[in-house]
């Protein structure tokens, strides 16, 4: 047997203290070196229940198993309609009618002063907004008229218009929203969710993106849905709008469900092995991986069709229209996610960073999004989902007042550039204070003059409503607790009912 030993293990006449126990720990380590170097059938059984006796093969912690929240949470479900690129806020959910009297004039010198934004110039004009404001519901939320139906929903969200943030470039934006920090490598709020909730399915990911777009792409990426430094069974799982939902998850022809079984038991067992070996947490993951896309290849395909569905449901999330059904599919399949317990459901739609053409783009973007998203509220609303699942609507900053100048000045064909300093964001379902707006800008809709919301309180107020305390939401990474939130964060509580 003593030829099986590895550097590490007892052997005997090293003078162990217990010469008893120096024998009986002598006998555990040379079977179980036995049995691992015998791995076929009976070895690897035997070696897995010694394993368990030695407490090395405790359970794989299954991230889709619930984990209890902190306090009592008014939600259990998010849909994050995250708007890449930013909407322009000045155009659908902010009106000024004072820019009226000052368009195409010089930005007043007073709203600049003490600024140091290297994204206006001194010479860029005020550019009013050509839209039509009107107020909706009793509520009265006032909203333009390239958001029709999410218009006649204004009595169901918050509407927050005083949002800001630090960066004014669109990966590091986008990274700051969705990751806490402008910077690579850190666990989106999805991922984050998962990792202190886990999931209510056994069947799906905790955490599912989703895209869509207008004919460009997600500046951020995947970065935006990175498990960062979190193990990473809770990376987002994306899921296509066409083809296999997920990327290889259909087996190849000829084989069935039995022989997966048997193949995937058989690598479970190896991974077990390597996990013992070197003590690799990143192993257990890759198991929990493997049995996930196991139990998905059942799931996936009863969540992906549509045929039990009404025919005016289908209408009404716009798939029988080519222009709204990229969206409108991902806002049904988000529906049926969260009825199926997935926590963290992320819809990207991109791109809105309208810097030229902006009335035409916006348009677009509002044609393809608005139907699906207000038909998404009324649709969790009636069948009562919405009210323990939390709406999201946004992008990483807002548009500025002033004309983009860097791309010329041909009337009509103006646009809007990068604004941090305020911006619009609405929230909706459940634990929120619904029909009401929070915050406000000045006359130019440059600045925040009430109750303004930083990126990490919105952060927060999610946390919140899902019975988290962002402060206790932490992960050790490389000598520190790091969080959502990173180091500042306050719940908003004017949202909260």
């Amino acid at each position: 047997m003593t030829n099986f030993l590895r550097p590490g293990f007892l052997q005997p006449g090293k003078g162990h203290p217990d010469p008893a126990a120096e024998a009986q720990d002598f006998r555990l380590a040379s079977r179980r070196v036995f049995l691992e170097h015998c791995a076929n059938g009976f070895g690897m059984t035997a070696l897995w229940h010694l394993l368990a006796n030695d407490g090395w093969a405790a359970t794989v912690p299954d991230p889709n198993t619930q984990r209890q929240p902190h306090f009592a949470p008014k939600a259990k479900n998010v849909i994050y309609l995250f708007m890449s690129g930013a909407p322009s806020q000045l155009d659908l959910y902010d009106p000024k009618p004072e820019m009226k009297k000052h368009h195409g004039q010089p930005v007043p010198a007073s709203l600049l002063e003490g600024l140091n934004d290297i994204l206006i110039k001194s010479t860029a004009n005020v550019m009013a907004s050509p839209r039509t404001f009107q107020s909706y519901g009793q509520s009265g939320i006032e909203v333009s008229d390239y958001l029709p139906h999410l218009a006649r929903r204004a009595d169901d969200y918050c509407l927050i218009r005083s949002m800001h943030t630090d960066i004014a470039n669109h990966h590091p934006a986008q990274l700051m929203m969705n990751c806490g920090v402008p910077r690579l490598g850190h666990p989106s709020m999805g991922s984050w969710v998962a990792y202190g909730l886990g999931s209510e399915s056994r069947d799906l990911p905790a955490y599912i993106v989703m895209t869509s777009s207008s004919g460009k792409g997600i500046e951020g990426g995947s970065s935006n849905w990175s498990n960062g430094f979190l193990p990473s069974t809770y990376r987002g799982v994306t899921f296509r709008g066409q083809g296999d939902a997920v990327l290889h998850l259909s087996n190849p022809p000829g084989m069935d469900a039995e022989p997966q079984r048997e193949r995937l038991d058989v690598i479970r067992d190896l991974n077990l092995l390597s996990r013992r070996r070197h003590g690799d947490d990143e192993v257990e993951s890759r198991i929990a991986a493997y049995e996930m896309a196991f139990r998905m290849q059942t799931a996936v395909p009863g969540l992906t069709d549509f045929s039990a569905e009404a025919p005016k449901t289908l209408e009404s999330y716009g798939l029988n229209d080519e222009t709204t059904r990229p969206f409108g599919t991902n806002c049904l399949l988000a529906r049926r996610m969260v009825e199926r317990g997935v926590r963290f459901v992320q819809l990207y739609h991109s791109n809105w960073d309208d810097h030229s053409d902006l009335n035409k783009n916006l348009k677009k973007n509002c044609d393809m999004t608005d139907r699906p998203a207000a038909f998404l509220l009324q649709d969790l609303k009636q069948r009562g989902l919405l009210d323990d699942t939390l709406v999201v609507w946004g992008g990483e900053f807002g548009r500025t007042p002033m004309n983009e100048v860097r791309r010329g000045n041909t009337p009509g064909k103006e646009g809007r550039d990068h604004h941090v300093y305020a911006y619009s964001m609405w929230l909706a379902g459940a634990g929120v204070k619904a029909g009401q707006v929070v915050g406000a800008t000045d006359d130019f809709g440059y600045h925040i003059t009430q109750d303004p919301v930083h990126v990490h309180d919105l952060q927060a107020t999610i946390l919140h409503l899902l019975g988290i305390d962002h402060t206790r939401l932490t992960y050790r990474h490389q000598g520190r607790d790091f969080r959502l939130t990173d180091v500042g964060g306050n719940v908003v509580r004017k949202v909260l009912v």
